[in-house]
């Protein structure tokens, strides 16, 4: 059980800003262990998701508070997946083979590609946060960071990591296998089944469905992921999931 803990700190140290104290002498394995325990990380933003939304219909347009509500997102995970998103726009759209991709990508340096990217990404959020029906606007915030955080634990086990031990991924490449993508799922399972019962399932099976095209693009366009592809996954899946509830969740 304390092996079980110091993994969900870890994963909570990495993907938020959240304080979970200091954490030494952490072997590489148990960091790559930790992915287990991203979409539960995510289960925790979500549930900041749905306080702040409440508090925040009391007080301001729901316009307003929508808005307010990505800010809150991007402020609790460091921008960490916006970074990997839009460090992937700039490579794919300006590199035009592996090599030049990947080298681009490396650069901290944001482009045309990533800004456009990311301006139509938050508009797309934002945008589809504004129509969900109020009834399952709570639900849908709680599932969207699971999914989002489910994703990268995808694609990390099933398509090789590019770059080398210098990578922000590498560790969890390394050290990350079935039980953490089981693990990962079946909390994934869980909440879509609570949240939405039935149409849960059709959730999940879209979610997946759009993980693989992407990992399947990915991995045909790069060769294998790096830790923006990681990043930007969250971002994707996140996007995913408002179309679909939206698409296919009924009031």
């Amino acid at each position: 059980m304390t092996g079980m803990l110091l993994e969900l700190r870890l994963a909570l140290g990495f993907l938020t800003r959240f304080p979970v104290g200091a954490l030494t002498g952490v072997a590489p394995a148990q960091l790559g262990r930790s992915m287990a325990f991203f979409p539960l990380v995510g289960l925790l933003l979500g549930g900041v998701l749905a306080a702040g939304d409440a508090a925040l219909a009391h007080l301001l347009p729901r316009a307003v508070g929508d808005a307010l509500l990505l800010v809150m997102l991007a402020l609790a995970t460091g921008a960490l997946h916006l970074d990997g998103f839009a460090d992937l726009c700039d490579g794919v759209g300006g590199g035009h083979d592996r090599e030049a991709a990947l080298r681009i990508m490396k650069d901290s340096c944001i482009g045309a590609f990533g800004a456009i990217g990311l301006i139509l990404l938050l508009l797309t959020k934002y945008l589809a946060l504004t129509s969900l029906p109020a009834d399952i606007k709570p639900a849908l915030l709680l599932l969207m960071p699971v999914a989002g955080r489910w994703a990268p634990v995808l694609l990390t086990v099933t398509i090789p990591y590019l770059r080398g031990p210098e990578g922000t991924g590498s560790v969890f490449a390394a050290h990350a296998g079935r039980r953490e993508l089981l693990l990962a799922t079946v909390t994934l399972l869980a909440v879509a089944g609570v949240l939405f019962r039935g149409e849960g399932l059709l959730l999940v099976t879209g979610l997946a469905l759009a993980a693989a095209v992407f990992g399947l693009w990915i991995k045909r366009r790069l060769g294998g992921v790096t830790g923006d592809v990681m990043g930007a996954a969250v971002e994707l899946l996140e996007v995913a999931t408002l179309l679909l509830v939206l698409a296919f969740v009924k009031p």
